[in-house]
């Protein structure tokens, strides 16, 4: 990026300082201190200072060494299903490849799982269990899938049972794959949600699992929204749209994440 001032001025005048850092968050979804410190010529701690007044607005939040950008919260399930459609599609059907035939599995409500489920061969024989009940209508059609559906009341905001009947019958089942979604996610703050209850039984569930998937479009990357869902060290594989910075991508396969970019 031009800095387009005299690097003095940075220096001088916080906001001008500031609104530059806010520019870079929303370019790259990250900022590292060291290196904002030596292209604006001010000392690490005032750049510190900086992130800690954009996060109080919002923007940011603050991970070791740096920040990520945080993301609006999303709108409802209903909304997200009519967006970024075709990537999540890409996304899905590679998720599905990945599925191990005679497993059981667990996929989480979402509209990218959503499209994996839709996405799943009809020849493929296992049993899934789901908290999402337009996943398990679309998997009752697959003729060799065992479906089993989660119960209690389904939230309006995720589309899926996240409750305690869900999280009890959870406790009772070992997954060989879980494939989780997730509103954002980042290397120093993991697979971030905006809903609490929802990022709780996200939780519960990779407990269960012996294999944690995770598909993300590239506007969720790298970004923080408000819940951990889970660490990244917690996640096996990222399936990921071929629109993250090729540099980001490459810290979290050194993370040893496997990375599959679409």
């Amino acid at each position: 990026m031009n800095l387009g001032v005299n690097v003095l001025d940075y220096a001088a005048f916080p906001d001008q300082r500031q609104a530059l850092i806010r520019e870079l968050l929303q370019e790259k979804g990250r900022v590292v201190c060291v290196e904002l410190s030596a292209q604006l010529g001010v000392s690490e701690h005032t750049i510190r200072r900086d992130l800690h007044e954009l996060s109080k607005d919002g923007v940011c939040k603050k991970v070791y060494g740096g920040a990520v950008a945080t993301l609006p919260e999303v709108g409802n399930y209903a909304d997200r299903t009519t967006t970024k459609t075709d990537e999540k599609s890409m996304i899905a059907q590679k998720c599905a490849q990945l599925i191990k035939a005679n497993s059981c599995i667990f996929i989480d409500s979402g509209t990218t799982n959503l499209a994996m489920a839709i996405a799943l061969p009809e020849s493929v024989a296992l049993t899934v269990v789901t908290n999402s009940p337009e996943i398990a209508a679309i998997l009752l059609r697959k003729p060799l899938c065992e479906v089993i559906m989660l119960g209690g009341a389904v939230q309006r905001s995720s589309g899926g049972c996240v409750g305690s009947p869900a999280l009890e019958q959870i406790k009772a089942i070992i997954f060989d794959q879980g494939f989780i979604g997730g509103c954002a996610m980042s290397l120093e703050s993991g697979l971030t949600g905006f809903d609490y209850a929802d990022c709780e039984f996200k939780k519960a569930v990779i407990r269960q699992c012996s294999e944690v998937i995770v598909g993300l479009t590239s506007d969720k990357i790298p970004a923080a929204a408000r819940y951990v869902v889970a660490s990244s060290s917690q996640i096996d594989v990222l399936v990921i749209e071929g629109g993250v910075s090729k540099k980001y991508a490459e810290v979290f396969q050194e993370a040893d994440l496997q990375i599959y970019e679409i």
